[in-house]
């Protein structure tokens, strides 16, 4: 195994288009991130705090602040949007297609980035998190389903990884617009940081203008010339190349298999094998948020500067480049490596250092030493998550579903995500500050953490499929005759799903019922008696990975 990621020689045709449509498209993230990190900054600003306190003073500098329920109603209510967002990203999707549907989202968080813009009191600012939320909710579902059904299976784990580094980036950019600002005693203070998204509006609605929709969207609309021109631009074959009709002719010949076995309701999405890669999916994506990550993006900045660090500012913009630098790794690693090793080993380094963290911040509370090892160990922290469960959770999810139900299900586990993320958002004031009804955990709030991150490491070994290298279409085959996820390494597909419906239709007036697995000795059968009668001539597919 070579140290590079190339294109199969088998391949035709070229991968750059769809790669770097992936690319763009993933672009929505930096709205993700930037949205989600630029409050815990404006948080902190004096400014903002005089503009917004309603007379409480912080006990910790004397100075006005909102209250720990005002600060976690202002954090998690962008949460609380982002998972009714999310839950509305499935209807959407499949009414308006992907593309439009993420140009519509657009639109929505731009209005909730106009309201808090305006805003000089908590209630407009609140109303504007939460517009801004859906929008945000409604895009982080809708873009790894649009690259998952546009990017090349030999590199698609790397293409939706990126949609995390994305994140990451736009988590720094927050970070380092917040610090520009943080020393404005005007209203520019947290109006300079918010209105910035304006402009990341607007790249991606343009952008969104001229890209394709995806080819399998098209193909569950029966509009099958479309797909076929779709799938052109993005492979940049013509369409009547041996290559892009076959792999049409699969992507087809799947979603018409998996229409024959059912609907696609709601209540379909929680039964047999849909419904196991639906609990995956979204224990998944809620563990990745349980890792605790984003308390310290969220309160970082309070964290630091009351555990005795004089610029919490400074160590937020450290943490973020590392996030960043750290997403670089588990891009190349998604694909070289696989998806389950990679989050066993990111579950197992967190919670080696949510321990260490935890131990020297409860036995030397406020030392220097204390201090260093928090920013050390916190970094390396990031270092594990960034490499491993932030962007494979996003590659994992956007892979497990047949296209009947694949946006239903994104919705559902990105909704999780969101679900968790307005939990601990809500909750970690309570759990970390001091004062009456607040726990005053400070950094032993770490143990907590790093006890989710140990039950992530027997989660993955229990549920997660190893999917590396394999088409959509060959995910539905992996989990059609692979009962136990720690054998799923080993599967190699052997079958397409055109085969698979030629047999169906052959015994279609038989009344007979045959399951995945008959149908696969079925076609060896047919395979072993051509070779045998002087067919070898033909040129047998390739399934393998």
């Amino acid at each position: 195994m070579g140290l590079m990621i190339k294109k199969p020689d088998h391949v035709a045709g070229s991968a750059v288009p769809a790669i770097i449509i992936g690319l763009f498209v993933a672009f929505g993230g930096v709205l993700f991130g930037y949205d989600t990190g630029t409050i815990g900054g404006i948080l902190a600003m004096p400014y903002w705090r005089d503009t917004f306190s309603t007379g409480y003073l912080n006990k910790e500098d004397g100075k006005p602040d909102v209250t720990s329920s005002q600060s976690s109603e202002i954090v998690s209510l962008l949460s609380a949007g982002t998972f009714f967002g999310a839950l509305a990203a499935a209807p959407m999707a499949d009414l308006l297609g992907r593309r439009l549907g993420m140009i519509a989202s657009t639109v929505v968080f731009t209005v909730g980035v106009i309201l808090q813009t305006a805003a000089t009191a908590i209630p407009l600012f609140v109303a504007g998190r939460f517009f801004a939320g859906f929008g945000v909710g409604l895009i982080s579902a809708i873009i790894p389903l649009y690259q998952s059904e546009t990017a090349p299976k030999w590199i698609r784990g790397a293409v939706v990884g990126c949609y995390q580094l994305a994140i990451t980036i736009g988590l720094l950019i927050a970070a380092i617009v917040d610090n520009a600002t943080k020393d404005r005693y005007d209203t520019g203070s947290y109006r300079i940081p918010i209105a910035v998204q304006f402009a990341w509006a607007i790249i991606l609605v343009v952008g969104m203008l001229i890209l394709p929709e995806t080819p399998r969207y098209f193909i569950k609309e029966g509009k099958n010339e479309q797909a076929a021109r779709s799938l052109s631009r993005l492979r940049r074959l013509d369409m009547d190349h041996p290559a892009l009709v076959e792999e049409l002719a699969e992507i087809q010949a799947n979603h018409e298999y998996e229409v024959s076995l059912g609907k696609s309701t709601y209540i379909d999405c929680f039964k047999g094998s849909i419904g196991k890669r639906l609990a995956t999916g979204c224990l998944l994506q809620a563990l990745q948020q349980l890792t605790g990550v984003n308390f310290i993006f969220y309160y970082g900045t309070s964290f630091f500067k009351n555990s005795g660090i004089s610029n919490g500012f400074i160590v937020t913009v450290i943490t973020n480049v590392v996030n960043v630098c750290s997403t670089f790794p588990g891009l190349y690693l998604v694909e070289k490596w696989g998806r389950r090793p990679l989050l066993l080993f990111g579950a197992i380094g967190m919670f080696v250092c949510q321990m260490i963290i935890a131990s020297v911040g409860t036995a030397l509370p406020g030392s220097q030493v204390a201090n260093k090892v928090l920013i050390a160990f916190v970094c390396v922290y990031i270092f594990f998550f960034a490499s491993s469960w932030g962007p494979v959770a996003w590659v994992v999810t956007g892979e497990l579903f047949p296209l009947k139900s694949r946006a239903k299900c994104l919705s559902m586990t990105t909704a999780s995500n969101w679900l968790l993320n307005w939990a601990i958002a809500y909750s970690t004031p309570y759990m970390v500050n001091s004062g009456p009804g607040n726990a005053n955990l400070q950094a032993k709030v770490f143990f907590v953490w790093g006890g989710f991150c140990l039950i992530c490491a027997f989660f993955v070994w229990a549920l997660i499929y190893e999917t590396k290298g394999l088409s959509l279409e060959q995910v539905d085959e992996l989990y059609g005759k692979c009962s136990k996820a720690w054998q799923s390494k080993g599967f190699r597909p052997s079958i397409s799903f055109a085969e698979v419906q030629e047999v169906r239709e052959s015994v279609a007036g038989q009344g007979r019922h045959m399951s995945l697995a008959d149908i696969e000795a079925d076609v060896g059968r047919k395979r072993s008696v051509a070779g045998q009668g002087g067919y070898m001539g033909e040129k047998e597919k390739d399934y393998e990975v």
